[in-house]
C-alpha cells in the first residue's frame, strides 16, 4: 500500500514539465480549445473504434510534448481508488444479462461494457487535461484563458481576474504538496501514524497535518495580496503585455488536426458498433 508522502509525488496536476518540444511552444490558447474539444469528444464515444481513436490521438500528442510516458501515468496513482470503485459500481449494479453471479450479486454483460468504458474515459480525460498543465506555464494559461474568455468582457465579466484566480490557484498547487511533505515529515518525527488503523483512526490522524497546512496556506495567500498591493496591481485595465500572443503557422496546423480529429469523432460516435470485450458473449 501507498504512503501519504509516496502518493503526494503521483499527484502531477498543476506541474510544468520544461522540455524542448513542438508542444510546449504551441500557443496556449491552441492547447486550451484543443483540451476542451478532448475531453468533450470522449463524452460521444459508444463504441471501440471512438476510444481506439481517443488513445491514438493522444499517444500522438504525448510524443510530441516530450514529455515522458512514465511521468504522466505516475499521476494515475492518485485516482486508482476513484477508478476501482467506478469498476464496482458498474459491474454490479448495472442491470442486465448476468454473466458470472454468486450469492445475490450479479456481474452483467452492460455493466462490464459500461466499466471498460468509464475507465477509458477517466483514464484519458486525466491523462489528456494534465498534459496541458504539464506543457503550458502557468503565465501562459493565464494569457491563453484571457484572450479566449476576451468576449465575455461585454456582459462584464472580469476576465483578467478569473484566470489570475485560476493561474495562482494551478500555481499553488505543487507548493502545496511540498509543503504538505514537508509537514507530514516533521509529524512522523514526533511519533505521528498517518498509515495504521481504521478509517476513522486515519482521519483523526490527519489533524495535525491539515491545521499547519491550513494555516501556511493562507499565510501565503495573504503574503502574496500584500506583494500585489506593493506593486500597485489594480486588475488587466489598461496593461500591457511584454510577450503578446500571437498565433504562428504551427498553430494553425494544429488547429487542422483538432478539426480533422472532432470530425472523426463524431463520425465515430455515429457508428452503431457494440463495445463488447472479446469473448464477452461465451
Amino acid at each position: 500500500m501507498q504512503t501519504g508522502r509516496t502518493m503526494l509525488k503521483d499527484i502531477t496536476i498543476g506541474q510544468y514539465y520544461q522540455a524542448q518540444s513542438l508542444m510546449h511552444r504551441l500557443d496556449p490558447r491552441v492547447k486550451i480549445g484543443g483540451t476542451l474539444i478532448y475531453v468533450i469528444t470522449l463524452f460521444f464515444y459508444k463504441n471501440f473504434v471512438g476510444y481506439a481513436m481517443a488513445i491514438l490521438f493522444l499517444a500522438l500528442v504525448i510524443r510530441l510534448s516530450k514529455v515522458p510516458f512514465k511521468f504522466m501515468v505516475r499521476g494515475m496513482k492518485s485516482i486508482l481508488f476513484l477508478l476501482m470503485l467506478t469498476v464496482l459500481f458498474n459491474l454490479f449494479l448495472t442491470p442486465g444479462t448476468p454473466v458470472i453471479s454468486f450469492w445475490k450479486l450479479h456481474i452483467t454483460q452492460e455493466g462490464t461494457t459500461l466499466a471498460v468504458s468509464m475507465v477509458l474515459r477517466l483514464t484519458l480525460l486525466v491523462i489528456g487535461s494534465s498534459l496541458m498543465t504539464l506543457t503550458t506555464t502557468p503565465n501562459n494559461l493565464t494569457d491563453g484563458m484571457e484572450k479566449m474568455l476576451g468576449f465575455l468582457k461585454v456582459f462584464r465579466v472580469p476576465v483578467h481576474d478569473v484566470a489570475m484566480m485560476m493561474s495562482i490557484a494551478l500555481r499553488f498547487i505543487p507548493i502545496l504538496m511540498e509543503e504538505t511533505d514537508k509537514i507530514m515529515k516533521a509529524q512522523m518525527a514526533r511519533g505521528a501514524d498517518f498509515e495504521s488503523g481504521n478509517l476513522f483512526a486515519r482521519a483523526k490522524a490527519l489533524v495535525p497535518l491539515l491545521v499547519p497546512l491550513f494555516v501556511s496556506a493562507f499565510r501565503r495567500a495573504n503574503d502574496l495580496a500584500m506583494a500585489m498591493e506593493a506593486r500597485c496591481y489594480r486588475g488587466g485595465e489598461g496593461r500591457t503585455k511584454m510577450k503578446p500572443l500571437k498565433y504562428q503557422t504551427r498553430d494553425y496546423l494544429a488547429y487542422l488536426l483538432l478539426f480533422i480529429f472532432a470530425a472523426g469523432s463524431i463520425w465515430a460516435g455515429r457508428l452503431h458498433l457494440p463495445m463488447l470485450m472479446v469473448g464477452l458473449n461465451n
